[in-house]
């Protein structure tokens, strides 16, 4: 089952009325640490860890306009019968605090631009920065501000105040565009989160029993299943060399008979996988 199947057979939201249900993140929460309240009855789980969910991020100074527009997506949402988290953000720089801590687990941002402090497009290129993948929606009240979008790579814009029909073309559009994705992501599930992480991201992964750490350059992604499965699902451009380690074969800067240098770290190379292994990584190396 794809990430996006699963994430669209959720009809409810663990039992609830509603599929579509929402936190906020402060400057003030940022700054501190904190991540919110945890829905009543989920004691103990981080607001965002609900099973299948689309991952949606409002970032908007201005309370009302945050309001309008969750109320707008809420609507479209429960009308698709897609359930989703909704994440509001009161500052751009809220928004990248809370990323920094959770890199993957937004799927789509809906971005003001004209914000205090970190505006919209700074917020924007941060965002860019550290996540290609990620859908990027502005909102603005100014057509003036329109083409800025491309320079990173916005999925659309909505003009203030925000139609329902333009909202649902939006929605449609993104629904298509992480679709589209799934063939340059990999996608995993550590209890009721899941990840979205770029494969070219991906420096290798390690397995001890039935637990699997995938480590990028910015943080280590852990879940639970077995790396046979993890490596039949990334193929080729992934090697085993090891009973508890695959490589991406790009990632990899030396190798010796015995040993992969991966960035600073150094793995080894297990005998039972040696020669497959060393032929495979000199196979990518020439390609």
């Amino acid at each position: 089952m794809s990430y996006l199947t699963a994430l669209l057979s959720n009809l409810v939201w663990k039992g609830s009325r509603n599929v579509v249900s929402y936190s906020l993140y402060t400057e003030r929460e940022k700054n501190s640490g904190k991540t919110g309240a945890a829905p009543a009855g989920r004691r103990g789980t981080r607001p965002w860890e609900v099973d299948g969910l689309l991952q949606i991020g409002i970032c908007d100074d201005a309370r009302e306009s945050r309001f309008q527009l969750r109320v707008l997506l809420e609507r479209a949402l429960e009308g698709r019968s897609a359930p989703a988290r909704l994440l509001e953000f009161s500052s751009g720089d809220a928004l990248l605090g809370w990323m920094d801590r959770h890199a993957g687990e937004l799927d789509l941002v809906f971005l003001d631009i004209e914000m205090e402090g970190t505006n919209g497009m700074d917020t924007a290129r941060a965002l860019r920065e550290a996540d290609q993948s990620l859908q990027l929606v502005f909102v603005t009240g100014y057509s003036d501000y329109v083409f800025d979008g491309y320079e990173v790579g916005a999925l659309g814009y909505l003009l203030k105040p925000a139609g329902a029909e333009e909202l649902e073309k939006v929605l449609t559009r993104a629904l298509t565009a992480l679709q589209r994705q799934e063939e340059e992501l990999f996608f995993c599930r550590s209890g009721e989160v899941f990840y979205r992480i770029r494969r070219d991201a991906i420096l290798y992964f390690r397995s001890d029993r039935r637990q699997v750490t995938c480590v990028t350059p910015r943080r280590a992604y852990i879940f639970y299943g077995k790396l046979d499965q993890v490596a039949a699902q990334l193929g080729a451009e992934f090697v085993r060399i090891h009973q508890r380690y695959l490589v991406r074969a790009g990632a990899v800067d030396r190798v010796t008979g015995s040993e992969v240098w991966v960035g600073e770290e150094i793995l080894p190379i297990s005998r039972s996988c040696q020669r497959e292994a060393l032929l495979a990584l000199t196979r990518a190396a020439l390609e």
